[in-house]
């Protein structure tokens, strides 16, 4: 099975099964001689664990990483980076009925059609709780670009008819949510009227025994403008591959994209209002429709996007399918599973950001890194 390392500068390979031993990954290109605060990686981790709120899967995962290579009393000595966590509550019975089950919407048809065999029990690899290993190397990376003032932001944009303003960022020159506020509400929306519709919207699913799809926005703060290529190597193309990489992910939207692709010009152009020209590293515009990327490339303006996301294949409602033969039968679901991925899709989206920029970053000029670094 290839496709497990994402990456080029900076690259980490996942590894580990939704129901093994452990979920892990190895983390190549970690500068020698920075240091490594394992606690914050701990805390993205439990942003992301299961079970943390009512809007979660009940499965009970404590997720504390653990570092076996790589790092010396606290300081990355240039070898690959290796961190872990550990599966404790599988539950692997669950899937037991399901182990020659075509289960709808899921992965299980097209690993067979791959593969010819499949792990069911939660999916193997496909299951989202890969992401855990992008977390940790997520975490990981916006270490590193704290250092040169990068920081990399997410919240929840919207939860099925519930949802936030996306015109308002591109009028925006800075993130307009502080940690504190997106962290506030369970859902990580930071507008509380709008999160508490947020929990209608995902209370009204459960009751049918169904799910609920819904969006996340990215948001990068303190980019130098020129992280990128014109071609193939484009900024944006990463982050959407990087995107729609995530379990569940749908669709990848930069800016305004969306409404400026039924628009004109006139009103999604971004007037230049003043640029650094001696350095090249910042440019203002009145507005951010471009969501911070022209030509494949920053402009130093906040990077800004949305990842939409599909509600929850598992339901409670019984649904029509076939076994391995090919035989029709209806699907009875169990198990434990998200009514909603969005709030815990944050970190994950977080993470993924990070690794973008940072790969994106060290391929900078040896000299322009650091001028940017403190």
């Amino acid at each position: 099975m290839a496709g497990n390392s994402f990456g080029t500068r900076f690259r980490m390979t996942s590894f580990g099964e939704s129901h093994g031993p452990v979920i892990g990954v190895v983390i190549d290109g970690v500068p020698a001689g920075w240091s490594l605060d394992l606690d914050l990686v701990q805390a993205q981790l439990d942003r992301r664990r299961p079970g943390q709120s009512a809007f979660t899967t009940a499965r009970n995962e404590e997720d504390r990483v653990q570092c076996w290579s790589g790092c010396l009393d606290g300081i990355c000595t240039g070898a690959p980076l290796t961190l872990t966590i550990r599966n404790k509550d599988a539950r692997s019975e669950d899937y037991q009925e399901l182990s020659q089950t075509l289960r709808p919407s899921h992965a299980d048809f097209t690993t067979m059609a791959r593969y010819g065999v499949r792990d069911p029990r939660g999916g193997g690899r496909s299951s989202a709780r890969e992401t855990a290993a992008r977390v940790m190397a997520g975490a990981v990376a916006a270490q590193i670009l704290a250092k040169a003032g990068i920081h990399c932001y997410a919240w929840v944009h919207s939860v099925g008819q519930a949802s936030m303003d996306a015109e308002a960022y591109a009028l925006l020159d800075s993130i307009p949510y502080t940690q504190e506020q997106i962290e506030s509400s369970p859902l990580r929306c930071p507008l509380p009227d709008i999160a508490l519709a947020m929990e209608n919207e995902i209370n009204t699913a459960r009751v049918r025994g169904d799910s609920v799809g819904g969006t996340v926005v990215g948001w990068c703060q303190g980019l130098p403008a020129g992280l990128g290529d014109p071609v193939y190597d484009k900024l944006d193309a990463d982050l959407a591959k990087a995107m729609i990489s995530i379990n569940a992910a749908k669709f990848f939207e930069l800016g305004s994209g969306w409404a400026a692709s039924s628009g004109h010009a006139s009103d999604y152009n971004d007037p230049i209002l003043a640029a650094d020209t001696s350095e090249w590293t910042h440019i203002k515009t009145a507005t951010n429709h471009a969501g911070g990327v022209l030509g494949g490339m920053s402009t130093g303006t906040p990077l800004w996007f949305r990842v939409g996301f599909k509600p929850p294949s598992t339901v409670s409602i019984d649904q029509n399918s076939v076994d391995h033969s090919g035989q029709p039968l209806v699907l009875k679901a169990r198990g434990r599973h998200d009514p909603c991925v969005v709030p815990r899709a944050v970190p994950v989206v977080e993470a993924m950001l990070a690794l973008v920029v940072l790969d994106h970053w060290l391929g900078f000029p040896s000299a322009k890194i650091q001028r940017l670094l403190p």
